[in-house]
């Protein structure tokens, strides 16, 4: 199997995610909420910073690696 199983840009998504979502729960713990709190909170943002992250990292486009170029007049 020579292709990978995710993409780079979705791995990039997934991990950002997961690194906002455990540091919002590790300062949410260290706040003193408790660590179902934390959990909570940690898997909130998890799952509001993928869209998130995935508005953030464009997609390439499909000719040019390095994106769409566009004049402002």
């Amino acid at each position: 199997m020579e292709r990978p199983l995710l993409p780079l840009r979705s791995a990039l998504v997934f991990l950002m995610a997961v690194i906002s979502g455990m540091t919002a729960g590790c300062l949410c713990w260290i706040a003193g909420e408790g660590v179902a709190r934390g959990v909570l909170a940690g898997l909130a943002v998890v799952g509001l910073s993928v869209p998130f992250f995935d508005r953030l990292i464009a997609p390439e486009a499909a000719g040019d690696p390095r994106g769409e170029v566009r004049e402002h007049g």
